[in-house]
């Protein structure tokens, strides 16, 4: 029997969605400030920022398993503050191992709450016949920016470990609040205690695949221009300027603006065709920067490749979501670590690319990728039974 869901329900998960990243959004700004407490040169801080892909890969079967069992809502009401305390670990590390491990724990309570999060949309969307996916991730995007903007701005009050602890602290008290009258939407067959042998890669759909291909290089990307886009603009702007950190803010503000309008535009224009439309403006965007325009240009393609790479993962997961119902965690999981995983590798290649080349050239190495995504859109069917967006 399916949970009653009240009109309230798709806004309380949009709230979600919107407070999960207060903590990373206001890690991702200090960046700079931690390679230049450490000394860390570009190839030692792409090592170091590995820590966070690599929980993704590590913890992401494990959480499905988690949410699968006891359900999203009590996975939000355990980690939610695990995480708050866990964000300000990586201002405490001495070199970059220690940051490295640092990154690795405070990952961990990151993927729990993405993997229960995302779970629980496709969940709702499954139920509810209407599509939610991508304004949930509009709503992350948005608490990326606001966390980001806010983790910018220059204080004489707080150090940099109180500011992100105030902003992580004080959204997980709000985010507990609105997670405990959240209904349980798992599958009924989930509440039997039958014992399920561990799925193996011949026993995937071959079309979740193809989805993993599309998203891979979208999802690099996107980690890349977080990662790397506040140390870009660091490097182009003067010696002493406080906004770099900005380009997270704009770059957040695009991918919020464009999850926003997802569903609108999915359901007019389908799956494919949304997705070839934003990943070539991506590849506009990338292009801007590695162009030889003045720095404040440079905000232009950060806009540009954030609205691109806005609505890739959120219509992969919708599709991932609904191949199967009795695997839906585990095909999420599966997909999260295949897409996600991919920056295990791709942090060290532009930390070595800008040593010898420069950050704008080592960005223009996620090209090829978006290239491929571009192509293998058309794999992304539409969610069945989703006629019309569910009003926010």
């Amino acid at each position: 029997m399916t949970p009653t869901l009240s009109p309230g329900t798709v806004r309380l998960i949009m709230a979600l969605f919107f407070l999960h990243p207060f903590a990373l959004g206001s890690w991702l700004p200090q960046i700079p400030f931690v390679q230049t407490k450490l000394d860390l040169t570009n190839a030692q801080l792409a090592l170091s920022l590995l820590g966070l892909p690599m929980a993704f890969v590590f913890f992401s079967k494990f959480a499905a398993k988690i949410v699968a069992r006891h359900g999203a809502p009590k996975v939000f009401l355990a980690f939610f503050p695990v995480q708050a305390v866990t964000v300000v670990l990586p201002l405490f590390a001495v070199d970059h191992i220690t940051l490295f491990l640092a990154l690795l724990v405070f990952g961990a309570t990151v993927t729990f709450l993405n993997v229960a999060l995302n779970v629980y949309a496709g969940q709702f969307e499954k139920a509810a016949k209407k599509s939610v996916m991508n304004r949930c991730h509009g709503f992350w995007a948005l608490g990326m920016t606001a966390a980001s903007f806010l983790a910018s701005m220059p204080t004489e009050f707080l150090s940099p470990a109180l500011t992100m602890f105030a902003l992580a602290g004080s959204t997980t008290l709000l985010a507990l609040w609105l997670a405990r009258p959240l209904p349980n939407l798992r599958p009924q067959s989930a509440d039997a205690p039958t014992k399920t042998k561990r799925r193996k890669l011949r026993d995937y759909p071959t079309t979740l695949f193809l989805i993993v291909l599309f998203v891979v290089s979208v999802t690099m990307s996107e980690g890349a221009m977080a990662n790397w886009g506040a140390v870009y603009m660091a490097e182009r702007l003067p010696e002493g300027s406080s906004t770099a950190g900005l380009a997270i803010t704009v770059f957040s503000a695009f991918v919020a603006f464009g999850r926003f309008i997802g569903d609108f535009l999915k359901v007019r224009m389908g799956s494919t065709n949304l997705a070839r439309m934003n990943v070539g403006l991506a590849i506009v965007g990338l292009l801007i920067l590695v162009a030889p325009f003045p720095p404040m240009v440079a905000f232009v393609g950060f806009a540009c490749i954030g609205l691109g790479l806005s609505v890739g993962f959120p219509l992969a997961v919708s599709a991932a979501a609904a191949l199967e119902d009795e695997h839906d965690a585990d095909n999420i999981a599966f997909l999260s670590i295949m897409a996600v995983g991919t920056n295990v590798v791709a942090p060290p290649v532009i930390g070595l690319l800008a040593d010898h080349f420069g950050i704008a050239m080592a960005l223009a190495a996620l090209l090829p990728g978006l290239c491929l995504s571009f192509v293998m859109a058309r794999h992304l069917t539409p969610t069945p039974d989703l006629p019309k967006p569910a009003p926010a």
